[in-house]
């Protein structure tokens, strides 16, 4: 079971100066304008405001939109959100095919590119090997081509 008590709050205890006839304050040169800043709460508040965060600030703020504005800028920013995740999520599953892909055609096909390359290069070597061992002999004939019958 909850038992309640009431506390008292020290700025509601204070002494104000008592009211007149006309329920006008009498106020003496000596004593100051009875003023909430002086009391103790003030005091408190500042100490907090140094140990609040700026993100305590900005959520206080809160309060001042209307609901409706704060609904709409949470759909947005939602919608917004959820659009960049997919947007992401298609782009990294459509760079791991075309990656994939790239490995599985392309290595293959560097490879042959490359023999086919190194088989040309082999063909320029041997003519020119050929063509300096005539130069070296230039007596000898070079082979001939079986001449082939005319129709």
């Amino acid at each position: 079971m909850v038992k309640l008590t009431e506390v008292e709050d020290e700025h509601f205890n204070q002494q104000k100066p008592a009211p007149s006839k006309n329920d006008a304050l009498l106020v003496s040169d000596d004593e100051e304008d009875y003023t909430d800043t002086e009391s103790e709460i003030s005091n408190d508040e500042d100490a907090e405001l140094d140990t609040e965060s700026l993100l305590d600030r900005v959520s206080a703020l809160k309060d001042m939109i209307p609901p409706s504005a704060r609904r709409t800028v949470t759909s947005s920013v939602s919608s917004l959100t959820s659009f960049t995740k997919a947007s992401l999520s298609f782009s990294g599953k459509a760079l791991w095919v075309i990656s994939t892909s790239a490995f599985l055609i392309g290595v293959p096909w560097a490879l042959a590119y490359a023999e086919e390359e190194q088989y040309i290069q082999m063909e320029r070597e041997q003519g020119m090997i050929k063509g300096a061992n005539e130069m070296l002999a230039p007596g000898s004939e070079p082979e001939q081509k079986e001449a082939q019958p005319t129709l």
